[in-house]
């Protein structure tokens, strides 16, 4: 049944991460897709990205029709993102076409059509043999019409114009005000709508994609973020995979034989999530260092967000502790990232860690503090993210360690994220920072730890510049 069904709808590769996730494959082969959106959201750069990536991975060349930007213009918009236009035009694998229609110039009229954008169109395909085509943006043909019969007949003739030289085409438009498009009438003669947003909530500004009809395919259709860097386009889905990733009984050093010796296993599982939650000043930082460092002398790569100190700031803070991370940086065994939350919404946080792991392919990842994610979502919102998280860094079997910030006053239960986070880790670290006859006593506690046994008492711990050391309460 599937191959029949592949067999009747082929599809075509889109060239950007994430969205053949989404469609179940690509966009429709030999058929017109409509992207739509306001201005600024990446309509134009999708259909840019589409073509060179059609040129560069599936060896099908294409062909660019604007009616806004010059090919000079565009050609210099999308070299910050490694798309060199003028290589790909003079390997003939590329033609830009510009035409340039003014308003007034267009006389509403029964016999208006578009036979010689057709015209102008067939030229181009046939010159380098295009596959695909992209035409930006489709309100300049009809921005002067005021006839919904003329337009919706031109739009049907243009779609099935496409249809019948077998091009798999993009076009984009802008959306209207009650709509998808200005005109309202695109999006009834597609085969594939696309819609793109780009919203700012609580002074965050997030881009999101949703499919809003894929003719004779199943697809996704929830609303997804999508990020635009210095690689282009991609897009990460948002939905939770299902409860299937492969679990391992390899057990792993914490980097500390004290700690370790607290699990009956002296360790933990590979692909294991550790939370370590406490009051300021409680140590988590470092605890999350000697995880990192305990990772790297196993020769795995490790990526470390830092949400509330700089790389220098944490190298410098943790060489006071004898846990040195020149060395493993230097080698790039360790990447620190470090940002504000601020700098983006959640699902964009979570775009560019799946990003970085997916390019960096670290075995070990680590978030200090998550906690503070709560400045950019509610909840609901940080749950959902956090559970997506923890299914991707599950599903590839990376180490994963949070930290969170906990008030003194404050009963864990209520604080929504260390709620959030230790129903959803596999073991659970609590610090404790009591002060008695006026001296600091620093002590933690196990609270869980699935599938392993481990020490129930509350242990209590010193720091110096030689690093943590344990000593068990009378």
């Amino acid at each position: 049944m599937k191959k029949s069904n592949k067999e009747a709808f082929p599809k075509t590769h889109s060239g950007i991460e994430g969205l053949d996730e989404i469609t179940g494959g690509g966009l429709p082969k030999g058929r017109p897709t409509l992207i739509c959106g306001s201005a600024g959201c990446g309509k134009t750069l999708m259909g840019v990205q589409f073509l060179v990536k059609g040129i560069t991975d599936y060896n099908e060349p294409g062909v660019f029709i604007s009616f806004e930007e010059t090919i000079k213009d565009l050609t210099v918009n999308v070299q910050s993102l490694g798309f060199d236009l003028d290589q790909l035009i003079k390997d003939k694998k590329l033609r830009i076409d510009n035409i340039h229609i003014e308003k007034s110039e267009i006389e509403e009229t029964g016999e208006y059509d578009l036979e010689a954008l057709f015209i102008r169109l067939g030229y181009a395909i046939d010159q380098i043999g295009a596959k695909r085509i992209v035409l930006d943006t489709i309100e300049s043909l009809f921005g002067g019409m005021d006839n919904a019969t003329v337009l919706r007949s031109e739009l049907k003739r243009l779609f099935q114009w496409l249809k019948d030289r077998n091009v798999t085409a993009i076009i984009t438009g802008e959306r209207g005000e009650n709509t998808l498009t200005r005109q309202g009438l695109e999006e009834y003669v597609s085969d594939c709508v696309i819609l793109l947003d780009f919203r700012v909530i609580d002074q965050i500004a997030t881009r999101r994609l949703r499919i809003v009809k894929y003719r004779g395919s199943t697809h996704g259709t929830n609303e997804y973020p999508f990020l635009i860097d210095e690689t282009g386009i991609s897009v990460l889905p948002i939905t939770s995979l299902k409860l299937e990733h492969r679990t391992s009984s390899e057990i792993l050093s914490y980097g500390h034989s004290g700690l370790d010796k607290l699990f009956k296993g002296n360790g933990f599982f590979r692909g294991n999530s550790t939370l370590v939650t406490g009051s300021a000043g409680t140590s988590k930082t470092i605890l999350a260092s000697l995880f990192a460092m305990s990772s790297c002398q196993r020769k795995e790569n490790v990526l470390f967000f830092s949400f509330e100190e700089s790389p220098d700031q944490l190298i410098r803070n943790m060489d006071s502790v004898g846990l040195h991370f020149k060395p493993f940086i230097k080698t790039g065994r360790l990447q620190i990232h470090s940002s504000r939350p601020s700098l983006s919404g959640l699902e964009m946080h979570l775009l560019v860690i799946h990003k970085l792991i997916a390019q960096y392919k670290p075995k070990t990842v680590i978030i200090d503090p998550i906690s503070s994610l709560v400045t950019v979502g509610n909840s609901s919102e940080v749950r959902a993210m956090l559970v997506r998280l923890m299914d991707l860094l599950k599903v590839n079997q990376i180490n994963a360690f949070f930290t969170a910030l906990t008030h003194p006053n404050t009963i864990e239960h209520f604080d929504f994220t260390v709620d959030a986070v230790s129903s959803l880790a596999d073991t659970w670290i609590r610090l404790n920072n009591d002060s008695t006859d006026g001296q600091r006593r620093r002590s933690f506690t196990i609270v869980k730890s699935r599938g392993m046994g481990h020490s129930n008492e509350m242990n209590e711990f010193t720091i110096s510049e030689k690093g943590i050391k344990l000593k068990k309460q009378g």
